[in-house]
């Protein structure tokens, strides 16, 4: 019962590590990200967009004559236009009324700001904020329907 081994306690044969041991710092991760991804709020968007069809079905007017707004940028600066009659834009909300009124002699002049339909057109060159600029004046003089006017690439 007293036999020794004859490694002598099996220490002698084993070097020292110098390794890191990762594994505890590796779950100490893993725990710390599952931590983060509970508790994040979950991001929450109150803009409500409208998407169109996945194929464009042309818009029926049935009788209904839009009036185009067109902006046009020149050295001088932004032109508008509302039905090719230069406008500036201290004074587009009632140019656009006068032209949606002429354009739309069936509707009611109470109707007009929520029918009459009315299209913002521009260049490529057009500034993208000069475009929201004019339909957001548009959308502030009580014009319900404001859109853009897009052409096909082949058109052009």
């Amino acid at each position: 019962m007293g036999a020794k081994l004859a490694s002598g306690g099996g220490r002698k044969g084993l070097q020292p590590n110098s390794e890191p041991n990762v594994i505890p710092f590796i779950d100490v991760l893993l725990v710390l990200l599952v931590i983060f991804m509970v508790t994040a709020p979950i991001p929450t968007v109150d803009i409500r967009v409208d998407l169109p069809p996945p194929n464009p079905v042309p818009i029926r007017l049935e009788g209904l004559n839009p009036t185009i707004v067109g902006i046009r940028e020149t050295p001088q600066g932004m032109v508008i236009y509302v039905d090719e009659e230069t406008v500036p834009l201290a004074e587009i909300g009632d140019a656009t009324l006068t032209h949606a009124i002429r354009n739309n002699p069936a509707l009611d002049v109470e109707d007009i700001y929520a029918e009459a339909r009315v299209f913002v057109r521009a260049d490529q060159s057009t500034a993208y904020a000069n475009v929201v600029n004019v339909m957001s004046r548009l959308q502030e003089e009580g014009f319900a329907k404001v859109g853009i006017f897009a052409e096909l690439a082949s058109e052009g």
